[in-house]
């Protein structure tokens, strides 16, 4: 029997242990909020703006991330009831995550007076390498892998020993697709950087990241064993996947026919901050 190279424990205080989950976790909320900070400083908004956003956030989204994985293993948590509040084992659902964030930001912006795709877009590029270096906590845990491999496709792929041994789980080798999707999600992250200087249209940058996550998602999902399933044959990721790629090339092309020439990402707000309205 094989023993996973990395303890899920990083540390314990008496009887509280802290699962390196939860602090990789928080490392990519964390560095989001940096980005979100620097970023907004270029329209004049100051730190507190972003981390009241976060400070609302962060709990909503780990709350309907959990809901959502829930609901859709409601067999299982239906039997083990006390395993429903037992995140740091695992079970936060990314689009639930996304969906709660998504709401929060509906709801701040509304209540600072601030355009939503405004906020969204600067959020963006937070939302991904968040996602991108939080998929290190499924590698910790030993979750969200694929199928079986031979060690000797894991070596091809030119991947250390120690990343080769934690994907040796009970003796099997598996398919290390938190990496991929890590990656992947590091890569839109510098592709939205760019996109920056690009001067999309307002919410264009944040669906450009719907869409982006939303393709490495459908294929990688594909390799994953864990899938929450809507059948026995469809996955839910993939199905959820495809509707927002839908959806936000649909919405893209609608704005900008009702709009027309529309405000772009680097146009300034026009009003100090605190602003009275910041509108698309």
């Amino acid at each position: 029997m094989s023993h996973p190279v990395f303890d899920p424990v990083a540390f314990s205080l008496g009887p509280l242990s802290v699962r390196w989950y939860g602090l990789i976790i928080g490392t990519g909320a964390l560095i989001g909020l940096i980005l979100a900070i620097r970023e907004g400083r270029r329209f004049g908004v100051p730190s507190d703006f972003f981390i009241d956003l976060l400070l609302y956030a962060v709990p909503i989204a780990i709350l309907s991330a959990r809901l959502y994985y829930v609901a859709f293993m409601w067999p299982y948590y239906a039997a083990h009831p006390a395993s429903i509040l037992a995140i740091w084992e695992g079970g936060l659902a990314i689009h639930g995550a996304l969906l709660g964030s998504v709401l929060v930001g509906l709801w701040y912006a509304r209540q600072r007076g601030v355009s939503f795709w405004w906020l969204s877009d600067i959020a963006a590029p937070s939302l991904i390498i968040g996602q991108a270096i939080g998929r290190w906590g499924n590698f910790m845990n030993q979750e969200a892998h694929g199928g079986p491999v031979s060690r000797a496709f894991l070596e091809s792929l030119n991947l250390p020993d120690w990343m080769i041994e934690q994907m040796n789980i009970g003796g099997i080798y598996y398919h290390p697709t938190f990496l991929y999707e890590s990656l992947w999600n590091f890569i839109g992250f510098l592709l939205l950087l760019g996109l920056r200087r690009v001067n999309l249209a307002r919410g264009e940058m944040f669906f450009s990241y719907l869409i982006w996550y939303s393709l490495g998602r459908f294929y990688i999902e594909g390799m994953r064993t864990d899938s929450l399933m809507l059948t026995s044959t469809l996955r839910i990721a993939q199905v959820l996947g495809l509707v927002i790629i839908a959806l936000s090339l649909a919405m893209m092309i609608w704005r900008r026919l009702r709009t027309g020439p529309s405000v772009r990402y680097l146009d300034p707000p026009n009003i100090p901050y605190p602003p009275d309205v910041i509108r698309a």
